[in-house]
C-alpha cells in the first residue's frame, strides 16, 4: 500500500485530495494558507485534518525510510530472504520493524554473545531443533566440552545453549507481538508508597489498574510520582497465562530436548522478554498519555487565545502583590501605554484609601472604562479594594467595570528579551501590569508573546516532550492567528511572525518598514518589505488586513488572488467596491442563491468553496470572528469564598479542561471543579466533548471547603434551575 493511499484510509478520505495536500505540502505552502485558499484541491479539509495529515505523512515517510535502511542492513549481512523482505514491506508501525530488524541487529555484549564465542551455537541449534532422534541433552552437550574456551563441563555447555535459545525465543518478532496483545489486555500497572511520608501521590500509593483501562492523568501522575521517588511502580502479567503461549510457540511435545527447551523459554521469558516489554509498555503508556494530554493542551488553548477582546475600551491592568505594591498600568484603546503607578492597598485601611485615591484620579483623567486584575498573589485583596474604587468612581457618574484575567506567563513575559524591547522605559513589573491590562483588550495578540507552555491550560505540560509540545501548541497559535487575521499596521513583530509565510526576521522588516515608511497602504507594498518574496506574499497576504488601504478588499480575508473573482461576482450581482465598504450588500446571498452558485462560481472563474468564502468576506469587510463569540464577563462586586453555599447557582467562565472535569471561575478567585461525573446528563468519555476553555456556563455550588480551598460545583444540577 503507498503512503497516499494509506492516508486515504486513515482519514477516511478521497484519494485524490489526499496527493493534491502533500503536492501542495511539498512545494512549501503553510497549513493556514492551504486550508483558506485550496479548499477545492482538498475537499474542504479543517486545518486539525490538514496537520494531522501533515503529521502521518511525515510518519509515513520515516517507517519506509527505515524499512529500507533495515533491508539494507540485513543484506548487508547476507541474510535477507523475499519472506523478511515482505514481511518488513508490509509491516505497519516503526515497532513492528524493530521487532523483525531485532535478531539482526548489532547488539551490546550478552550472554549468548559469550556462549557463541565458545562455540555452542551448533549445540543451541541442535537442542532448539528438537528432532525426535536428538540425543539428550546431557549427551549432546559432551561433544562441545572445550576447557580452553571455558567449557569444562556438561553444565557449562548446556548454560550457554540455554542462553543462545533464550536471546532467540526473545527475538522472535511473532512471539513477541503475541506477548505484547496478551499484556495490552490483561496486563496492569501497580504503584505503591515508596515512602512513608503523605504527599499529593496518596492516590497511587496502594494502586492497580488494568492497562487497559488506564488514564492519561494517572500515567503522567504514576510517573511523576515515581521520578520524585515517592512510588514505586511495576507492570504485571500473570506468567501462568504468558507462560503456555510461549510454550506453544517454541516446544515440540515428544522431543528428548523438551524439558531443557521449556526451562529456556521460561528463561526468556523472565530474563529477557518481560522485562524488555514492561519497559515498552511503560513508553508506550507514557506516549500515549502525552499525546492526549498535548491534544487536550492543544484544544483548550484555542479557546483562550479565541477570547472575544474587549475592544475600544481604555483599560486599567493591576498586577497585584504585597512586598513590592500592585503595579499599575493605563492603556488607551489601542493599547498605547497612557500612565503607570504603584499603589499599596494591602499595607493598611490608610494605604486602600490613599490607593483609591490615586487610581480615581487616573480613571478620571485618562477616562478608564475596564479595569483587568490579575488573578495571583494578593489578586483578593486587590479585588476588594477595585471593587470599592469603581463603587466610588461610578457613583460620581463614571461606568467602570473589572474583570479578572490570567496572569499566567505574564512574569515570563516581562521579564523578557521580547518585552525589554517593546518598554525598555519600565521596569519589569510596570510590563506586566501593561501585559494584564492588554490581555482585557486582545487576548490573541497579547498572549502571543508568550510561551504557550507558560500560558497554564494543560495538565503535566512540564513533564511533556519539549519539541512535540511545541510543534503541537504552535500550530494552534498559528491557526488562531490566520483564523483572525492581522492588522498590518499596528501589529507587533511577535503576532506578525505566526502569520503563515513570515517568520521572525521578515516579521520584523514588516515592523521596520512601517516605521521608515509609515502605514502601508496596500497588500502590494507589503512585496516590498526586504527578504519577503513571492512565495512568502502568496502565503502571508490573505492574512493580513490593511485597514488604510483604498481598496476595501485589503481589509478583507479575500486572497489578492482572488481579487478579479470578487470584483466579477459584484458586477455580476450588480453591486460595487463601493457597496462593500458601505455594508450594502445584505441581499447579496438572496441574489447569489437566485442566480445559482455554480453558475455564478463558473462565470467568476472559481470554485463554490472560494466564491461561497468571498461573499461571506464581501458582507462583513473587517469583521474579526471572535466578536460571534460569548462575551467574556465583567464584574462591578466582589463575592469571596465565604459567601458561597450548597445549593446557589451562578455563572462562571471554564478556565480549564482536563481529563476528569473542568475548572470553572465563578469570581471568587478559587476556580471550582466540575466532575465529570457532574458535566452533563448523558454519558461523556472526557470533558472535552461538551465544554471548551472559554465557555460561559451556569454552575450549582455542591460543596466548599475553605481549608483545603476546594470548591465542588455541577453543571448538570444547574441545568433548569433558575
Amino acid at each position: 500500500m503507498n503512503i497516499i493511499n494509506a492516508l486515504a484510509q486513515e482519514l477516511n478520505a478521497n484519494e485524490k485530495y489526499v496527493e493534491n495536500v502533500v503536492q501542495l505540502l511539498d512545494e512549501g505552502n503553510t497549513i493556514p494558507f492551504i486550508a483558506r485558499y485550496r479548499k477545492e484541491l482538498h475537499g474542504a479539509m479543517d486545518d486539525t485534518t490538514l496537520r494531522t495529515l501533515e503529521e502521518r505523512l511525515q510518519y509515513l515517510r520515516n517507517l519506509d525510510e527505515r524499512r529500507e535502511s533495515v533491508k539494507k542492513s540485513i543484506a548487508e549481512q547476507g541474510k535477507l530472504t523475499d519472506e523478511l523482505a515482505a514481511a518488513i514491506d508490509s509491516a505497519k508501525t516503526l515497532a513492528e520493524v524493530e521487532d523483525l530488524y531485532r535478531p539482526y541487529k548489532q547488539k551490546r555484549r550478552t550472554r549468548a554473545t559469550a556462549a557463541r564465542e565458545k562455540g555452542l551455537e551448533p549445540l543451541a541449534a541442535l537442542l532448539f531443533a528438537q528432532e525426535r532422534s536428538c540425543p539428550r541433552p546431557e549427551d549432546a552437550a559432551r561433544d562441545f566440552l572445550s576447557p580452553e574456551k571455558g567449557v569444562d563441563t556438561v553444565a557449562d555447555a548446556l548454560q550457554g545453549a540455554s542462553d543462545i535459545i533464550a536471546e532467540q525465543i526473545s527475538d522472535d518478532a511473532v512471539i513477541r507481538k503475541a506477548l505484547r496483545d496478551l499484556l495490552g489486555r490483561q496486563g496492569q500497572l501497580v504503584s505503591c508508597a515508596a515512602a512513608e511520608e503523605d504527599s499529593v501521590y496518596r492516590l497511587y500509593y496502594d494502586f492497580t489498574q488494568s492497562l487497559s483501562k488506564l488514564q492519561g492523568h494517572q500515567i503522567l501522575a504514576i510517573n511523576r510520582g515515581e521520578k520524585e521517588n515517592m512510588l514505586k511502580v511495576s507492570v504485571t502479567l500473570d506468567r501462568d497465562r504468558a507462560l503456555p503461549l510461549l510454550r506453544r510457540a517454541v516446544v515440540k511435545p515428544g522431543s528428548p530436548a523438551m524439558e531443557f527447551i521449556k526451562a529456556a523459554a521460561e528463561d526468556a521469558y523472565d530474563r529477557l522478554l518481560f522485562p524488555s516489554l514492561e519497559r515498552e509498555e511503560r513508553s508506550r503508556l507514557t506516549e500515549q498519555a502525552t499525546e492526549g494530554a498535548i491534544g487536550q493542551f492543544a484544544l483548550n488553548l484555542k479557546p483562550l487565545l479565541m477570547q472575544p477582546p474587549v475592544k475600544g475600551k481604555v483599560t486599567m491592568g493591576l498586577d497585584p502583590g504585597y512586598r513590592m505594591g500592585c503595579k499599575v498600568a493605563v492603556v488607551d484603546e489601542t493599547g498605547k501605554v497612557l500612565d503607570t503607578t504603584v499603589v499599596y492597598p494591602t499595607y493598611g485601611a490608610r494605604q486602600e484609601q490613599e490607593a483609591i485615591a490615586t487610581l480615581a484620579k487616573l480613571i478620571a483623567k485618562d477616562g478608564v472604562e475596564n479595569i483587568a486584575i490579575g488573578n495571583g498573589t494578593a489578586s483578593r485583596e486587590t479585588e476588594q479594594m477595585a471593587v470599592k474604587l469603581i463603587h466610588q468612581v461610578n457613583e460620581a457618574g463614571a461606568h467602570v467595570s473589572y474583570m479578572i484575567v490570567s496572569e499566567a506567563g505574564a512574569s515570563v513575559y516581562s521579564a523578557s528579551k521580547l518585552a525589554a524591547e517593546e518598554f525598555p522605559q519600565f521596569d519589569v513589573n510596570l510590563r506586566s501590569a501593561v501585559s494584564i491590562a492588554r490581555r482585557l483588550q486582545d487576548p490573541l495578540a497579547e498572549l502571543v508573546k508568550i510561551d504557550p507552555k507558560a500560558i497554564g491550560v494543560g495538565q503535566y505540560q512540564h513533564d511533556m516532550p519539549a519539541k512535540q509540545l511545541d510543534e503541537a501548541l504552535g500550530g494552534v497559535v498559528e491557526g488562531c492567528v490566520n483564523a483572525v487575521g492581522v492588522d498590518i499596521n499596528t501589529a507587533s513583530p511577535s503576532l506578525l511572525q505566526r502569520v503563515a509565510g513570515l517568520n521572525g526576521t521578515t516579521a520584523k522588516n514588516v515592523v521596520a518598514y512601517r516605521e521608515e515608511n509609515g502605514p502601508f497602504t496596500s497588500r502590494a507594498q507589503i512585496k516590498k518589505v526586504p527578504k519577503l518574496g513571492p512565495k512568502a506574499f502568496q502565503q502571508c497576504a490573505g492574512f493580513l488586513r490593511v485597514p488604510e488601504s483604498k481598496s476595501v478588499l485589503d481589509n478583507t480575508a479575500v486572497h489578492p488572488e482572488s481579487y478579479d473573482a470578487a470584483k466579477a461576482l459584484l458586477e455580476l450581482m450588480g453591486y460595487t467596491l463601493a457597496d462593500v465598504r458601505a455594508e450594502k450588500l445584505a441581499d447579496l446571498p438572496q441574489r447569489l442563491k437566485a442566480y445559482g452558485e455554480a453558475k455564478a462560481a463558473e462565470a467568476v472563474g472559481v470554485g463554490i468553496p472560494t466564491l461561497q468564502d468571498i461573499t461571506s468576506e464581501l458582507l462583513k469587510p473587517g469583521r474579526d470572528v471572535r466578536e460571534e463569540l460569548p462575551q467574556p464577563i465583567l464584574r462591578t462586586d466582589v463575592m469571596e469564598m465565604k459567601d458561597l453555599t450548597p445549593g446557589m447557582v451562578l455563572s462562571g467562565t471554564v478556565r480549564n479542561v482536563i481529563d476528569f472535569g473542568a475548572f470553572v471561575d465563578i469570581g471568587v478567585h478559587q476556580d471550582g471543579l466540575v466532575h465529570i461525573s457532574q458535566i452533563s446528563n448523558k454519558f461523556i468519555k472526557h470533558p472535552s466533548e461538551v465544554l471548551s476553555v472559554g465557555d460561559v456556563v451556569k454552575v450549582v455550588v455542591l460543596d466548599v471547603d475553605e481549608k483545603k480551598k476546594r470548591i465542588g460545583l455541577s453543571i448538570k444540577q444547574a441545568a433548569g434551575r433558575k
